[in-house]
């Protein structure tokens, strides 16, 4: 259950008229919203039978408005389903949610034998020599040392700042995670936690949260020094390291989270859509909703998205697979 500011999505485009309405109007377009699906990351239906799956699904959607309105939601909003689930959560649009999509994921084909054959077979020549450039500013400085680890509990003072760094300086603001989060991560899973910390003359840098699955290695969270990152193009730095501890561990995926979308465009990255299904309880009101949402939601503004050779299945009634 939270707040949600339904405008969020297009602050970063029209946040003066927002600020000027909101001057009057404080409380204008924030829901108190019920949040169905994962906390921190893409949601899933529990049972990997898909009779079952798509048998749940249909009852959740028939008493989910009821069991909202007893807790006192105006909102509904599955929380990023990926496109694989629409066909499944087609009974939600029938009962009068509207899907829109969310800011999707990105994912890239890491099955190569290192990082040069990447570059070398993936990249064209202008953003291999880019890149190149890039390691060299680094290469040329302090050396930065890598260690991996699946618990972060006693370094948890260091890297959190870096975290929110991150956080903070991103337009859209959703989830603000905790330090107990990422400590919790270790102990409750820590089979598939990975946690990549670089350090520089011993200091933090960057700080890397990945969950290892099947052939695909999810880049979560993500955590800056931004007076060394911006210097030196840790942000790069970090990718080649993660993706080249991917490919030495044998993933054939490297899956990372929405924005930032300009360099992983060239660095051929395909969107991942991920979709939201939102329904006000008022019936009145959902009308009226119905016909906002799709220019409320945030892809629709973003140019870079719109450059993606796979944009258009962010909005297809059927999903692509791989």
């Amino acid at each position: 259950m939270l707040d949600q500011d339904v405008l969020a999505g297009v602050r970063p485009y029209v946040g003066r008229l927002i600020d000027a309405v909101r001057r009057h109007w404080p409380r204008f377009m924030y829901m108190k919203t019920m949040m169905v699906g994962c906390v921190a990351g893409e949601a899933h239906l529990d049972d990997g039978r898909d009779a079952n799956r798509a048998a749940n699904a249909e009852l959740l959607a028939g008493e989910i408005v009821k069991h909202a309105r007893s807790l006192g939601a105006r909102l509904i909003v599955l929380k990023e389903f990926p496109s694989s689930y629409r066909e499944m959560l087609s009974c939600f649009v029938r009962g009068g949610f509207t899907r829109i999509p969310s800011m999707p994921l990105t994912r890239l084909n890491i099955a190569y034998s290192s990082f040069d054959e990447y570059m070398q077979s993936a990249l064209n020549s202008a953003t291999r020599s880019k890149l190149r450039k890039k390691f060299r500013a680094t290469e040329h400085d302090v050396p930065i040392d890598l260690t991996v680890s699946n618990d972060v509990t006693s370094i948890i003072d260091e890297i959190y700042p870096l975290y929110l760094n991150v956080y903070e300086r991103s337009k859209l603001h959703f989830e603000r995670l905790t330090q107990d989060y990422f400590c919790r991560l270790g102990k409750v899973m820590p089979d598939r936690v990975r946690f990549f910390v670089w350090r520089r003359q011993g200091k933090v840098v960057a700080f890397g949260e990945c969950i290892v699955h099947g052939d695909t290695m999810y880049a979560e969270y993500l955590g800056l020094h931004y007076g060394v990152a911006l210097r030196l193009h840790l942000y790069h730095y970090v990718f080649r390291d993660l993706v080249s501890w991917g490919m030495a561990n044998g993933y054939k995926w490297f899956q990372s989270s929405g924005l930032n979308y300009d360099p992983k465009l060239h660095l051929r990255y395909r969107l991942r859509p991920v979709d939201l299904y939102v329904k006000h309880t008022s019936i009145i009101i959902n009308t009226a909703l119905r016909m906002a949402l799709p220019w409320l939601e945030p892809t629709r503004y973003d140019k870079t998205l719109k450059q993606f050779p796979n944009y258009v299945e962010l909005w297809d009634s059927v999903a692509k697979t791989e």
